[in-house]
């Protein structure tokens, strides 16, 4: 039974059944605020139209279910009638806070009606989490939605300095909090994962680059992929595993590996991988490398630090934030090959002399994520005032 004398917070955003990095979150942020707030998430029956969605599936098909967090669907993001039936279900509640999840522009009609409709009941108490400000390839046209969007926005909460700075050069005087992406530790490796480079038919000599998660070309595979013939000649040794499902054609990155010839260093999973499987390609690598040429941040990121492993990270947006250069990662500069391999070479120079592994223990305990229930509390007070 809920404890009536908790105050109550409701958020909108994507749950369980759905997959992915946006659904994950939010069951993080309920599972920290539900110790000390009552939690109620208004989910989405219908997230993206299948016609819009690259990938082969919206929902987690996984036989290990590693978060799960209590939800109600209601919201259909193309069907006005739904969004009408939200703002009712939000008065029926008399939540004390209201939050909103941002993370594309697509649900900026939906976000803004929603809002709208509870703007006058709710005057100082709705929230938007900004995981991003824009899409990462983000038009004129992104940009007018996301100003819609967010219209009716009491505060923000943001998750990199990088959404933060952009919120204030775009105008937006709303008072703005500071968080960050938890640490997704959920995915603990098993005994059976240690040392894993063999599953791959790797030998313990191999150093192995790991490539995780969906393909687009704002993440920079094409630069990694041209990288590797340069990197091979100072590490006969390396391999090069991409694992995740390509939203862009494969064919491309397959005819660039076949053209430069580097194919026997390469494997590629081409899946969505089950929260059951992610340990085994984490415990078979040494460096995570997310080559992107915009971000804001990654849970990709936070996925390798809770398998303590390293990561190769691009300078741009908040990526780099969540990196201590030479400690926990190496930061290079975008787009560029040649970074790429300068930044690699940094890296297993380093790993002679450098404990990445405790280091990266040491910075996650400063997560700011895990005071969440706490900035909660302060946003509450203000929203009172």
């Amino acid at each position: 039974m809920l404890d009536s004398g908790k105050r109550k917070i409701l958020i909108i955003g994507p749950a369980y059944p759905y997959r992915g990095g946006n659904s994950l979150f939010i069951s993080y942020v309920s599972d920290s605020l539900k110790k000390i707030f009552e939690i109620k998430i208004l989910n989405y029956k219908l997230l993206y139209p299948s016609i819009l969605f690259p990938g082969t599936t919206q929902y987690d098909h996984s036989n290990v279910l590693i978060k799960r967090a209590e939800n109600e669907r209601i919201i259909n993001s193309i069907n006005p009638l739904t969004w009408v039936k939200a703002a009712l279900k939000i008065r029926k509640e008399k939540p004390d806070l209201v939050v909103i999840d941002w993370w594309h522009p697509f649900f900026s009609f939906c976000h803004f009606t929603i809002s709208l409709l509870i703007k006058k009941r709710f005057k100082n108490k709705i929230l938007f989490i900004t995981e991003n400000f824009i899409s990462h390839e983000g038009h004129l046209v992104d940009k007018l939605l996301t100003r819609i969007g967010l219209k009716n926005a009491s505060s923000f909460l943001v998750l990199s300095d990088r959404v933060e700075k952009d919120l204030i050069a775009s105008g937006y005087k709303k008072k703005i909090y500071r968080s960050e992406l938890p640490v997704y530790d959920c995915y603990q490796p098993e005994t059976k994962f240690q040392n894993n480079k063999k599953r791959f038919d790797y030998s313990d000599d191999d150093k192995v680059l790991l490539f995780f998660g969906y393909v687009r070309k704002y993440k920079g595979l094409d630069l990694l992929i041209e990288a590797i013939p340069e990197i091979i000649k100072v590490f006969p040794e390396i391999k090069l595993l991409i694992v995740g499902e390509f939203y862009d054609n494969p064919n491309f990155y397959y005819d660039k590996i076949k053209a430069l010839g580097i194919s026997n260093y390469i494997k590629i999973i081409n899946k969505y991988v089950d929260n059951e499987e992610v340990g085994e390609y984490y415990m078979a690598s040494d460096l995570n490398i997310l080559p992107y040429r915009s971000a804001t941040q990654s849970g990709i990121l936070n996925v390798s630090y809770g398998f303590l492993k390293p990561v190769l990270v691009t300078d741009v947006g908040g990526l780099s934030e969540s990196v201590i250069n030479g400690k926990t990662g190496i930061i290079i500069e975008s787009n560029s090959s040649e970074a790429i391999v300068n930044g690699v070479k940094d890296f297993f120079r380093l790993k002679e002399e450098v404990d990445f592994s405790n280091n990266i223990k040491e910075y996650i305990k400063e997560n700011k994520f895990d005071k969440l229930p706490e900035i909660f509390t302060q946003i509450l007070e203000d929203s009172d005032k």
